[in-house]
């Protein structure tokens, strides 16, 4: 997941359909941006846990002696607590509230992060992970939803961007925090401890902020959710009054459909759910997923020689991603969704064709992609690593035993003397930048677009009083769509090379572009009850 953009689907407010009145004296309460900047560390834990896969899994994969099918479930068990969650979480968010469900989820998080640092065995990190991936999926939906229910209107969108750039920058952070401690003893301890300080500070100010004025309307608690919006606004009481009427029309508007409905032809739902579930899919199988988890390992399979080099190289996409974050919040109000993602689709396929030509061209063998080499950047552990995973028992997932054909490509490359680039040693330097760049280039497209705008889509086709379920359906798939991408990706680049998995991305990213062209709405200047009046006619 590039779990980064499902922010933007939870932000729509019932208050929304109604035309605001100007006034400037709200949002500007202390207590609201307080509220907004705690729930914002949501964004920094899931993007930080997003950005430490790849660099963390390079460590481990030599001290647990891991297959391809080992580091596929390392990696995968992070989104498989996710999935669980999304699942699940529902009704925690709807019976105890936001900030309950981020005071559980930030807890979740530390309690995984614990069990990760003390972890000694494959099924200890993977556990870890689940209990992590939980914490963080709930937590960034809390957040969402919390955000947007005690923002103004005029202040909705720059409280939300917030999040989506402690997003981005926790991806950053993950990737840097993976290449600093890379060289230290138990260097992967540290990077997943230093999640646990955000979140007991999350815990902290939590503690004394108040619940959702929408949550406490919906639980009848109407007084102290006019409590709740004065203090957040300033103490206007028109102003209070009004955003009370708001909430208690979009609850009733909401309370009028049934879940069911997403599935009939009623006001063109089924076509509409559909649009929404195959651009999440499109959105997974165009790779970002996997290049982000696995983002150190393929960079040291085009070249660069060591498990530093490859972690410091990779964190070039965290600066990246933000910075391709900047553009799409500026100006998605004026190029649209549409624009974006049908740029964002033609340079990722190209730079994804440019890249499995380079990996071609460098002879990259699986071995390198699946496996450490032998002996380098073995980290120095208290604990028997390697005996504790052969003695897990002899099942495929959990075996250390590596099949003969690796173990020949790696004596091949050391009797080689070369680094598995092939060439000269200025051909083989110009090949492992030319694939970096093509690398960023796509992870520059896909954060510009892909990324952010197809949430952005999400919440404009999807008409007031399901939006919410829909948008809980369609999370659901982009989650489970990305856990089997994930969980396969090694597996696939096993069976039909590196470079055949990059056109299999490109090709999925033309098919993406011809999809927004024949089948997306372009709902650029447009309201919310234009663009669903048009597509219930369709």
């Amino acid at each position: 997941m590039d779990p980064a953009g499902e922010t933007k689907n939870l932000t729509s407010d019932p208050s929304e359909t109604h035309t605001p009145e100007p006034h400037r004296s709200t949002g500007g309460s202390w207590l609201l941006l307080v509220a907004a900047g705690a729930a914002s560390l949501s964004g920094l834990m899931l993007g930080y846990e997003m950005g430490l896969t790849s660099g963390v899994l390079l460590q481990l994969r030599g001290l647990l002696s891991l297959s391809c099918r080992q580091q596929e479930l390392l990696v995968s068990s992070h989104l498989l607590g996710a999935l669980l969650i999304c699942l699940a979480g529902g009704p925690v968010l709807d019976r105890y509230g936001r900030r309950c469900s981020l005071l559980l989820s930030a807890a979740l998080v530390v309690g995984g992060s614990v069990a990760l640092v003390a972890s000694s065995s494959l099924v200890a990190f993977a556990l870890g992970r689940v209990v992590v991936g939980m914490g963080t999926s709930l937590s960034g939906t809390a957040a969402c939803l919390y955000i947007a229910e005690i923002s103004p209107r005029e202040r909705r969108g720059l409280l939300v961007t917030l999040y989506e750039l402690m997003l981005v920058v926790g991806v950053m952070l993950g990737f840097s925090c993976s290449y600093a401690f890379a060289a230290l003893p138990n260097g992967w301890a540290y990077t997943f401890g230093l999640v646990i300080p955000p979140a007991l500070l999350q815990i902290a100010a939590l503690v004394f902020l108040p619940a959702s004025p929408r949550f406490l309307v919906s639980r009848g608690d109407v007084q102290q959710a006019r409590v709740v919006l004065a203090r957040m606004r300033g103490g206007v009481e028109e102003h209070v009054e009004k955003e009370l009427m708001d909430i208690r029309t979009g609850l009733k508007e909401e309370s009028e459909h049934s879940f069911w409905e997403l599935f009939s032809s009623k006001a063109n739902l089924r076509s509409r759910l559909l649009t929404g579930v195959t651009l999440v899919f499109l959105q997974q199988a165009t790779g970002q997923p996997n290049i982000l988890s696995y983002a150190s390992p393929l960079l040291r399979s085009v070249g660069f020689d060591s498990d530093a080099a490859a972690t410091l190289a990779s964190t070039g996409f965290g600066v990246v991603k933000v910075v391709g974050t900047i553009p799409a919040v500026l100006l998605v109000d004026s190029v649209g969704p549409r624009g974006f993602l049908c740029g964002g689709a033609v340079a990722m396929g190209t730079s994804l064709v440019a890249l499995g030509a380079l990996t071609l061209q460098s002879h990259t063998n699986l071995t390198s992609l699946c496996k450490s080499r032998a002996g380098s950047n073995r980290t120095h552990t208290p604990w028997d690593l390697n005996d504790t995973a052969v003695q897990l028992g002899s099942g495929d997932i959990f075996t250390t035993d590596l099949p003969p054909q690796w173990n020949r490509g790696e004596s091949e490359r050391a009797d080689r003397g070369d680094d598995g680039v092939g060439g000269s040693a200025g051909g083989s330097s110009l090949l492992k930048w030319a694939s970096l760049i093509s690398l960023l280039v796509y992870v520059a497209a896909f954060s510009v677009s892909l990324g952010p705008m197809v949430y952005v889509v999400l919440s404009e086709i999807f008409p007031m009083g399901v939006r919410g379920r829909a948008v809980s359906v369609v999370s659901a798939v982009n989650w489970a769509t990305n856990l089997l991408i994930s969980m396969t990706f090694l597996t696939t680049t096993e069976k039909i090379g590196v470079a055949n998995v990059m056109f299999l991305y490109a090709a999925m990213s033309f098919v993406l572009l011809l999809f927004v062209v024949f089948c997306v709405p372009d709902t650029r200047g447009r309201t919310l009850e234009e663009i669903s009046k048009e597509l219930a006619k369709k």
